[in-house]
């Protein structure tokens, strides 16, 4: 290992290697849009420090950057999805179908999902019930379920500023959608109580319920982006009226060009997000594939560093980026040493 260089340059803070070597001596990733700055920090610190190439850390998405860990293993398969969202039981299925066996889960800290709009527009203070009635296809006025015709954020919520509804949000291949519909839009639809209405709806059948409140609006107030941050960010930047779906970090990297709303009264920051106030936070994971350990040459040192103190804890770049260090690093630092693989899903 060369002397640390613990300064990060601002190549690193910005920029994705998106080649890989042509020769298969590197680590490569893929996956979550959410984890690709942290995830490339690291690469370019790693690559200046260890007498190993700089990883390749390429986006996708998390549910892709997963499904390619799970196309098998050897040197033409990824060694590492990142993720915003945890991995599902499909995923693990689809990699023991192709022989990849032992996942190593690494939750390295964790972000908030933010809700902005142009820096020079109104305040909002949102609720997750607000979202929800003005997205879902389906909300109860005066008892019964009918089609959602709300046209401006007013309609939903007099508190809120008479704006027309325009909603930039992630698509979903990527990890942030899932957190958007658990923790925004299927908490809104329990809060207003049209979870109730359509599960009877669905014969009782509160899963399908829940499905049924992620359907959303079709009728052009709520757009899928497919991109990441920063095409949300043009979006929002092209559409002054509409508000967009960013990650904590991302947010804070734009705040000349960004106005953040609350969410049931909190804002989203690091210290809210540590302290669990903010409601709409998540854990940040990268998943290794462990037969490629020992293969694949700076593996087990790439991931060892990522985790360290000097780069995920709460004084290390990563943090400065706006992670939120995990209050259990530690004992990741021992599990990734060890090489301690997934058990079943809780």
């Amino acid at each position: 290992m060369k002397t640390m260089k613990l300064a990060v340059s601002a190549l690193a803070i910005a920029a994705v290697s998106a080649t890989a070597a042509a020769a298969r001596d590197n680590v490569q990733t893929a996956g979550s849009s959410t984890v690709l700055p942290y995830a490339t920090i690291v690469a370019e610190a790693f690559g200046e420090n260890f007498d190993f190439p700089t990883p390749v850390v390429e986006s996708g998405g998390s549910g892709a950057g997963r499904k390619k860990l799970c196309e098998g293993v050897g040197e033409n398969t990824i060694d590492i999805a990142n993720s915003s969202s945890r991995i599902k039981q499909s995923d693990i299925d689809l990699c023991a179908q192709n022989g990849v066996t032992e996942i190593m889960e690494v939750r390295f800290g964790y972000d908030g999902i933010v809700f902005a709009s142009d820096i020079n527009g109104p305040e909002f203070a949102f609720t997750p019930a607000d979202w929800f009635n003005a997205l879902a296809a389906k909300v109860v006025k005066d008892g019964a379920l009918v089609d959602n015709t709300a046209k401006t954020w007013a309609d939903v919520n007099a508190a809120l500023p008479a704006q027309d509804i325009l909603a930039f949000i992630p698509g979903t291949k990527h990890g942030t959608r899932e957190v958007f519909d658990e923790k925004v839009i299927i908490q809104g639809c329990k809060d207003t109580g049209t979870l109730e209405a359509l599960t009877a709806a669905n014969g009782g059948d509160e899963k399908a319920g829940e499905k049924a409140c992620m359907s959303l609006r079709t009728d052009g107030v709520s757009v899928d982006i497919d991109g990441d941050y920063t095409e949300t960010l043009a979006r929002v930047d092209a559409n002054k009226n509409a508000i967009g779906v960013f990650g904590l970090s991302f947010y804070q990297n734009n705040t000349d060009k960004l106005r953040v709303g609350t969410m049931s009264g909190v804002v989203p920051s690091v210290e809210t997000i540590a302290s669990g106030d903010y409601p709409v936070s998540r854990p940040l994971y990268f998943y290794v594939k462990k037969a490629h350990i020992g293969v694949i040459p700076g593996l087990q040192e790439y991931i060892d560093f990522f985790v360290s103190d000097d780069m995920a804890g709460p004084d290390g770049p990563l943090a400065a980026y706006g992670l939120v260090s995990d209050p259990e690093l530690a004992k990741t630092q021992a599990d990734v040493a060890a090489g301690v693989v997934m058990g079943p899903l809780n």
